[in-house]
């Protein structure tokens, strides 16, 4: 797919997965809308592709998992006279933890984050994407989406929405000049989980750079979905094979909370269970953690 002369817009910007993508679409020719709430970093990469890639770079310092955050984006996009081509959707977060100790208000921001934010900035830009036929949409789910996730039960919930709501897009734009993909990485290799724990991950660990290609990939050859890595595939197989409770009576062991030893290292669908990453919010009440790595969106929107 030719990117060049593209205008895309990449949420979670700021780094880890939405960094990779700006730099790989910045280097592809395409020219930029980064969102984050990390005015700082967001200004500073862009300073630093508009001189290395000579594309033009706008920064949109924005909290999307504010109500209503997503339609006020894409309206201000409009209202700038900045038709989006390209919409990466990779900011997201997930929080650990039993439900019934959960934080309502997280709960809720976690929600609009994840689904709403990236269904009103979708909605909003794929008219204008279908009127000049020709654009691509990428949706950063997990491979939580294929599976009841326990103690992160909205985070799996979310992204199996996020999964089940591109391949339908998909379906919709296949005669089109529009690609949609779903991107479903498993365990993601970042520094931002210096202290995140064993099972924070299952299966070898990708780097960012190889996520976001399989996600190029995916667009080049019209594909409604991808998981990255042979492993992550089987894993997210296997998941469908087996009965729903039997499925779901598995996970829960494996994501029980307990004592686990520390590592490096970070999961899209499974946040460290100890310690904390520098710059990582505090445990929410109720012993919560907010599950932030580089792959996902951090105190910055970082996926």
């Amino acid at each position: 797919m030719e990117f060049k002369g593209s205008c895309a817009l990449v949420t979670g910007a700021s780094s880890g997965i939405g960094e990779v993508f700006a730099r790989e679409l910045a280097g592809r020719g395409a020219n930029l809308v980064l969102a984050a709430r990390s005015r700082g970093k967001l200004e500073a990469l862009a300073s630093e592709l508009r001189e290395t890639a000579q594309v033009s770079v706008h920064v949109e310092a924005v909290d999307l998992s504010e109500p209503g955050a997503g339609l006020a984006l894409a309206a201000r996009l409009g209202e700038q006279g900045l038709p989006i081509d390209v919409l990466i959707n990779s900011a997201g977060f997930g929080l650990f933890g039993p439900l019934h100790e959960a934080d309502p208000q997280r709960i809720a921001q976690a929600v609009q984050l994840n689904v709403a934010a990236l269904t009103e900035l979708t909605c909003s830009l794929l008219p204008g994407m279908r009127a000049r036929d020709r654009g691509a949409i990428v949706n950063v789910a997990s491979t939580a989406a294929f599976q009841p996730v326990p103690y992160m039960a909205v985070y799996g919930a979310a992204k199996a929405f996020v999964l089940s709501f591109t391949e339908a897009l998909w379906a919709e734009t296949r005669s089109t000049g529009v690609r949609v993909t779903a991107l479903c990485p498993g365990a993601t290799d970042t520094a931002f989980f210096d202290t995140a724990s064993d099972s924070a991950s299952v299966g070898r660990r990708m780097a960012a750079a190889q996520v976001v290609a399989a996600a190029f990939s995916a667009l080049d050859h019209r594909r409604s979905m991808v998981v990255p890595g042979l492993g992550n595939r089987l894993l997210a197989g296997s998941a469908r094979l087996a009965p729903r409770q039997t499925v779901a009576r598995m996970a829960e062991r494996r994501m029980r909370p307990g004592p686990r030893p520390g590592t490096r290292g970070a999961h899209p669908g499974r946040p460290g269970r100890q310690g904390q990453a520098p710059g990582r919010e505090p445990a929410a009440a109720g012993g919560n953690r907010v599950a932030r790595s580089a792959s996902e969106l951090g105190p910055e929107h970082r996926r």
